[in-house]
């Protein structure tokens, strides 16, 4: 089964959705579904486990489904020169056996009870998904319990899953252009923080991780005691705090897994990365140093991202695209984790196309905000657009559970999700322009252009022979 991955994308500030392009009426449509759910928050019940799990229970008897959400906190951010990839590796091992039900077991049984899953990892987290009829729900939880307290780490499924994941990055990054820029963008805008390090990990450390690496790795980040558990759907908060402490409770707590210390220190310069490779068309990403997910400043910085580049009546798409026509695509986005992140603008160029007259263009564009600010229309819009999505995506079980996951473990109260539209909506736009004065200073970013050029692919293969 192919797992989801999260490479670079990071979590969406509001309740991890993507933004779409809606109309004028996307904030009146909306509001009876606001006043609807932010009075089932007051159905979410909380217990913590006396091993440490953290178990949230939001009850909705009017869907017959289930979702459990299991976010553990690791990610690359946890690794170090040796061991990287080992948080996207894990995602994978956690479906390939443990005591009870053996290799491909997982699956089969989840399959049979009607249910399905998938994983994701990114900098900060690794989230296991499971969607399920409520007839299941014991069931899911053996299964959980089961793949915790006793994943098998076979040697031989490690190798065999050592190739899964090298093969994974030959397609995601090596053999893809745009992957392949951004890797070496991200590991140049970072000279100390672990944020450096791809969520797949360097070839040489997935050729080499070892035996002892992946055990020490396993009984320190998947601990009960570094997991937050979501259940939503046709459940009570009687019945799941009831199965947690039966399967998941006996489960025993670790000592707490060392702190990331590692503070970014002030970029005091423009970067720029050069790659040269065969390519139909040239790549231009610019990444800046951005904010933490619970910085005060993140909904305006959201905000100006869409602003600038959601849709076909952004800022960048209308300049870039369809009035200068130096590029054929633009998007934009901003990274929101545990520490200082980065806010990216990718373009792509069409064959032959002019490098140097693209950056220029998204130069002044980026310069035009500094200086003028955007308009209250563009606001508007972007705040119609941001919390229409929020509300729609709380209207399933499986978007509830991501919300509550995303706001207890990014922005450490559940609570607080419920409070995220009244943040938008009491954005300014000074607070916008001051934003975007902060991050789009030229000393803070770093520049990544690819140069399509045949010759390199032949210098490299001669190279390594």
């Amino acid at each position: 089964m192919l797992r989801q991955k999260l490479l670079i994308t990071g979590m969406m500030l509001l309740a991890g959705t993507v933004a779409c392009a809606q109309g004028r009426s996307a904030r009146t449509e909306t509001a009876a579904t606001a006043t609807t759910a932010s009075k089932s928050g007051g159905q979410v019940r909380t217990k913590t486990l006396k091993n440490g799990l953290k178990v949230i229970v939001w009850a909705d008897p009017d869907n017959p489904s289930v979702s459990l959400y299991n976010f553990f906190r690791v990610g690359s951010r946890n690794e170090r020169p040796g061991i990287t990839g080992l948080s996207h590796f894990f995602e994978h091992m956690m479906f390939n056996g443990a005591k009870k039900y053996g290799p491909g077991e997982f699956d089969r049984v989840m399959e049979a009870h009607g249910g399905r899953n998938n994983a994701y990892t990114s900098e900060d987290v690794t989230v296991y998904q499971d969607w399920f009829p409520r007839s299941a729900l014991e069931t899911i939880f053996d299964l959980e319990a089961d793949r915790l307290s006793s994943l098998a780490i076979d040697p031989k499924v490690v190798e065999s899953e050592r190739g899964v994941v090298y093969s994974e990055r030959r397609s995601s990054v090596d053999n893809d252009n745009a992957g392949l820029l951004m890797e070496q963008v991200q590991a140049t805008a970072f000279v100390a923080h672990p944020y450096q390090i791809p969520v797949i990990g360097w070839p040489s450390d997935i050729e080499s991780w070892k035996q002892e690496d992946l055990e020490r790795y396993f009984r320190t980040y998947y601990a009960p005691n570094n997991a937050t558990l979501i259940v939503v759907g046709a459940v009570t908060p009687e019945e799941i705090f009831s199965l947690a402490e039966k399967y998941l409770e006996p489960i025993p707590a670790q000592p707490a897994p060392e702190p990331v210390r590692t503070v970014e220190p002030p970029q005091l310069g423009e970067r720029r990365v050069v790659v040269r490779k065969l390519a139909q068309a040239p790549l231009l990403q610019m990444a800046f140093h951005g904010l933490r997910g619970r910085d005060e400043d993140a909904p305006a910085l959201d905000l100006l991202v869409r602003i600038l580049s959601d849709g076909e009546s952004s800022r960048l798409h209308r300049r870039m695209v369809e009035e200068e026509r130096v590029a054929i695509n633009v998007s934009g986005y901003l990274g929101a984790g545990f520490d200082p992140s980065l806010t990216w603008v990718l373009v792509n160029l069409p064959p032959g196309g002019d490098l140097g007259k693209a950056e220029k263009v998204l130069d002044e564009e980026l310069a035009r905000v500094v200086s003028a600010g955007v308009t209250d229309a563009e606001l508007r819009k972007a705040k119609n657009i941001v919390v229409a999505d929020f509300w729609r995506h709380l209207e399933t079980n499986s978007g509830r559970a991501q919300a509550l996951g995303t706001y207890e473990v990014f922005h450490g109260d559940w609570q607080k999700l419920f409070g995220a539209p009244d943040r938008y909506e009491a954005v300014t736009r000074e607070q916008v322009q001051k934003v975007a004065a902060k991050v789009f200073a030229r000393n803070n970013r770093t520049v990544g252009v690819l140069v399509p050029d045949a010759t390199a692919d032949e210098a490299k293969k001669e190279a390594t022979r």
